[in-house]
């Protein structure tokens, strides 16, 4: 009667054991990116997406023009006005950068105000371009701009969470991944999270990266400032909230019926 009930508890016990090891698993399903991508198929990108300027941001502003020579030699720069120059402690000089304020607007030189936030930088360009044209200040200008605060927060399960900057005018969330060394084996695929502000409103989306969809989200391309948040899987958190305890109190539960067994069997 004790050594039955002796083994029925050893494979309560081995089923348990097996049980949590299996739970602590990740399965391929979890881990493998666009899962119902066909192979050779064509996926067209029809998003045109691109970033607007928000509040908070610095952007650089350069205005060039074709320059003039007058009669004794000198050159004349009609953009200089325009091109405000910082000088350094060293004797360097840098162009003046510009900060979007809280009314979503920079002081620029001989313009004055100008409305920036909610624009895109080539939609930026043409407006100065216009406001140029309209006072007759500059003829055919070429604007050079480019947002010098652009970065991005990747956080959780990722192998090298941290603060990105971007350099180019767009980047897609399967890059910003990539430059922080793509999600470890804990983190969750399917459920990435990320948070964008827009001039004080936050709006919160969730992507999934299993599956090829991921491609035709409002989030694929991320925009200044946006964080990235990779939640911990299963394994992870069934690992946090103390399955290692647990597996130890089954391991000297197992050792100790098992010896009861053996002890058990041989008196027998």
């Amino acid at each position: 009667m004790i050594i039955s009930k002796l083994k029925n508890n050893l494979k309560i016990i081995s089923f348990i054991i097996v049980s949590v090891f299996l739970s602590s698993c990740v399965g391929k399903k979890e881990i493998v990116y666009f899962q119902n991508a066909k192979n050779f198929e064509t996926i067209v990108d029809t998003d045109t997406f691109r970033a607007k300027l928000k509040i908070g941001d610095i952007v650089s502003i350069y205005v060039s023009v074709m320059t003039a020579t007058t009669p004794e030699g000198t050159i004349i720069d009609p953009a200089t006005p325009f091109n405000l120059v910082r000088k350094g402690g060293s004797g360097s000089a840098n162009f003046v950068d510009y900060l979007i304020d809280v009314d979503g607007n920079i002081d620029f030189p001989v313009l004055g105000k100008v409305k920036l936030v909610g624009l895109t930088i080539e939609e930026a360009k043409n407006l100065f371009k216009e406001k140029f044209a309209q006072g007759e200040l500059l003829t055919d200008p070429v604007i050079i701009m480019r947002v010098l605060n652009f970065r991005v927060t990747i956080s959780g399960e990722v192998r090298s969470p941290g603060v990105y900057p971007i350099t180019g005018e767009r980047v897609s969330i399967i890059e910003a991944l990539g430059m922080a060394g793509d999600l470890t084996i804990k983190g969750r695929r399917d459920n990435v999270m990320v948070i964008r502000d827009f001039n004080g409103t936050k709006t919160i989306t969730h992507i999934d990266l299993t599956t090829k969809e991921v491609f035709n989200s409002p989030v694929y391309y991320l925009t200044q400032n946006d964080i990235v948040y990779v939640e911990p899987n299963n394994s992870a958190v069934s690992s946090a909230s103390g399955d290692t305890r647990i597996g130890t109190i089954i391991s000297i539960t197992s050792f100790i019926l098992t010896t009861a067994l053996i002890f058990v069997t041989r008196r027998n």
